[in-house]
C-alpha cells in the first residue's frame, strides 16, 4: 500500500479569497494536489485534480471564476495521463473518492468513462448541495464534470462519519464541514505504521491549524472553524501529518510522484 501525490497544476488567486479578511490585492498561487492510494484490493483516486478540458481552455470549461483565478496546468497533469506516465491502469481503480464536488476537485469525474470498474464515493450532503447549490456557492461547481448520466454514484450518510473504505485503517473518511457542506478529510494509515491526514480544503495552509487564520470560501463560517479544530484533534490522536489543501509552502516540502508515502 501506497500513497502518491500528484501534481495537478496550480492556480494564482487573490490572497483575499485565500484567507478571509485579508486586505488589499495580494495574490498567492497555490498548488492543485490529487492523491492515489495503491491497495490490493483495488486502487483509489481521491478527487483527481481539474478536468483535462483546464489545461486546454479554463475559461471556457469554468466560466468567469477562471478570469480573477488563473490557473496554469499541462495536459500531462490531468488524471488520466499522469496516472499512466506512472504506470498505473484506470481499470485497476476500484474508488474515487470525492473530499467534495469543487470544480478543482472533479477531474476524475470529468473522465468517468476511462474509470470502467471504479465507483464514486461522496456524502450524500456534499452531492445533494452540488446539485443544486445556493446562489453565492454556484461558481464553485462545474456541473459538466458531474452532472450527466453514467456516474456511479455511492453516497455516505452523515451517520457514516469515520467510514474506513477498506476496513482495515487504510482510509478513514471523516466529515469536516464548512468549505462546502459534505466536505470529507482523510486519515491514511501506511505500513510502516506512519499516518497521513490529508485535510483537503477543511485546512488550505497549515497556518489555519492553531485557528489565527481563517478561510475564506466557506458555506458556513461556524462549521469551518469546528472542522479545523476537529482536524487538528484526529491528526493528533492518529499521531499524523497533516497535509493542506493547497499550501505552496508546505508543497516544496512533501513527497510528490516519483516519490510516495508507505
Amino acid at each position: 500500500m501506497r500513497l502518491h501525490i500528484f501534481d495537478g497544476g496550480s492556480t494564482d488567486l487573490p490572497l483575499r479569497n485565500f484567507r478571509l479578511g485579508w486586505p488589499g490585492d495580494d495574490r498567492v498561487t497555490a498548488p492543485t494536489p490529487w492523491y492515489l492510494i495503491e491497495h490490493p484490493r483495488g486502487n483509489v483516486v481521491i478527487d483527481g485534480g481539474n478536468a483535462p478540458q483546464v489545461a486546454v481552455d479554463p475559461v471556457a470549461h469554468w466560466g468567469e471564476i477562471a478570469k480573477s483565478s488563473i490557473t496554469t496546468m499541462r495536459p500531462d497533469q490531468a488524471v488520466v495521463p499522469a496516472m499512466r506516465a506512472r504506470g498505473f491502469d484506470p481499470a485497476d481503480v476500484r474508488w474515487i473518492v470525492q473530499s467534495h464536488l469543487h470544480i478543482d476537485h472533479t477531474g476524475a469525474l470529468a473522465v468517468i468513462e476511462e474509470f470502467p470498474n471504479a465507483e464514486v464515493l461522496v456524502t450524500r450532503t456534499e452531492h445533494a448541495w452540488a446539485h443544486a447549490p445556493a446562489p453565492f456557492a454556484q461558481w464553485g461547481y462545474c456541473r459538466a464534470d458531474f452532472v450527466k448520466p453514467g456516474v456511479p454514484w455511492s453516497l455516505l450518510e452523515d451517520q457514516e462519519d469515520g467510514y474506513d473504505l477498506f476496513g482495515d485503517g487504510t482510509l478513514v473518511c471523516w466529515r469536516t464541514p464548512g468549505h462546502s457542506p459534505g466536505h470529507m478529510s482523510f486519515e491514511v494509515g501506511l505500513p510502516s505504521g506512519a499516518a497521513i491526514f490529508l485535510a483537503i480544503d477543511a485546512v488550505n495552509r497549515l497556518d489555519e491549524l492553531d485557528g489565527s487564520h481563517v478561510p475564506a470560501f466557506t458555506t458556513s463560517l461556524t462549521e469551518a472553524t469546528a472542522s479545523i479544530a476537529r482536524v487538528r484533534r484526529l491528526a493528533w490522536r492518529a499521531g499524523a501529518e497533516v497535509i493542506a489543501g493547497h499550501d505552496p509552502d508546505q508543497w516544496r516540502t512533501l513527497r510528490r510522484v516519483p516519490e510516495f508515502y508507505a
